[in-house]
């Protein structure tokens, strides 16, 4: 009976998974996670579940009753010590695992600070499972000082909770603006009038010397001498691949575990997607670390498991929500030369779409569901609106897809 092993048991695993039996696979599945929970949502870890908005039961993807309904043989709390493509098996906790087919869904890792600069300090914290979360929960106290390193995403997320929770929060971003690296000026300077107007002290142009204490972090030295006492810290410097499976596997490394278009890794047998994985896009390579991807990609190779041949279109979006905003976010905005503000139905509401000459590439919606939902459409299919068209909000959204 032919047996396929999925290593790592997140979205894209368990999306993996399901896909498989929903397609009919009648033969063994194994799913293995290094946590001791069953697969769950990461997205609201940062926001509704550390606000308290969030039972536990409700983060899981499914209940631990379906793998079983399922005949997915489910190994919580498994550590995958290697991988013998030669052979075709996994070390699983000491055992060997043989496999007909591997998909590696390893996700990531953040990125954390060295010890000497005091990342080992009791106190510091990162945010992406859920007992980094639950580490960090008493934590959030009114009145507690935090500091919070890295002004994407993550960070910007983790600082909204802790305004929302009544701690004084300050945000140390060493690029010369928050959001730097996957945005324009213009949605940072959204978000930074956002927090500024929650309280939240952001410092900009400015790195993290070193933390302080004794044991335990107690203040921080930021880069222009600045000296501060803080009650704990949160790093949101970003991730990378979990590619030490594939790495030992011999499979090629291109940005993560490198793809082709269906998902094969260069090595016969062993398949790859999700945040780990890079794969072909437009003419390049391209990597995404989204909950849309890790679902796309992993029911993709599912179905190419089963003998579909089908290659990954991606279609990227992604969302954010900070406070009583919601960014959403369709396209890849890089290479943009210009960008577009369309003023939003309500005053502070606003849309931001970005161009390359005259193609439109990516939409900023901020509270704007009508914008993202035209602007993903529009890229989708390839059409790029006149930008004096986007820019009059008389302009009804809708006629841009004519």
């Amino acid at each position: 009976m032919r047996h396929v092993v999925v290593v790592g048991a997140g979205q894209a695993g368990s999306s993996c998974v399901a896909k498989l039996r929903n397609s009919g696979f009648d033969g063994r599945i194994t799913l293995i996670g290094s946590e001791s929970a069953p697969p769950y949502q990461r997205p609201p870890l940062s926001k509704a579940y550390l606000l308290g908005e969030m039972e536990l039961d409700r983060l899981y993807l499914r209940p631990l009753s379906f793998y079983e309904d399922q005949t997915i043989d489910i190994r919580l709390g498994a550590t995958v010590d290697a991988v013998d493509p030669a052979g075709k098996t996994v070390t699983v906790d000491g055992s060997a695992l043989e496999y007909d087919d591997l998909v590696l869904t390893t996700g990531s890792h953040p990125r954390r600070l060295p010890a000497s600069v005091g990342g080992d300090l009791d106190g510091v914290y990162v945010v992406r499972t859920l007992t980094d979360v639950d580490s960090m929960a008493p934590e959030f106290a009114e009145g507690k000082r935090v500091l919070i390193i890295g002004g994407g995403y993550i960070g910007l997320e983790a600082a909204a909770v802790a305004a929302k929770k009544g701690l004084q929060v300050t945000l140390v971003e060493m690029a010369d603006r928050i959001l730097q690296r996957v945005a324009c000026p213009e949605t940072s300077d959204f978000f930074r009038k956002l927090h500024q107007s929650h309280g939240v002290e952001i410092v900009e142009g400015v790195g993290l010397d070193r933390l302080t204490g004794e044991g335990r972090v107690s203040g921080a030295v930021l880069t222009d001498g600045r000296e501060i006492d803080v009650d704990f810290a949160i790093v949101g410097v970003g991730i990378t691949p979990a590619t030490e499976l594939a790495e030992m596997a011999g499979c090629t490394l291109d940005n993560g575990i490198g793809t082709d278009a269906q998902g094969r890794t260069s090595v016969e047998g062993i398949w790859a997607a999700g945040d780990c994985a890079s794969f072909p896009y437009r003419g390049g390579r391209i990597r995404l670390e989204s909950v849309p991807n890790a679902i796309d990609q992993a029911e993709l190779v599912a179905e190419n498991l089963m003998g579909a041949e089908k290659e990954y279109v991606a279609k990227p979006w992604f969302w954010s929500d900070q406070y009583d905003v919601k960014l959403q976010i369709a396209g890849l905005n890089v290479g943009y030369d210009s960008v577009i503000t369309r003023a939003g139905d309500k005053a502070g509401d606003a849309s931001y779409w970005y161009y390359r000459g005259d193609e439109l590439l990516a939409v900023d919606a901020a509270n704007e569901p009508r914008a993202f939902m035209v602007g993903k459409r529009l890229i989708e299919s390839g059409k790029s609106p006149a930008k004096e068209l986007v820019a009059d909000t008389g302009v009804e959204l809708k006629t841009l897809l004519r």
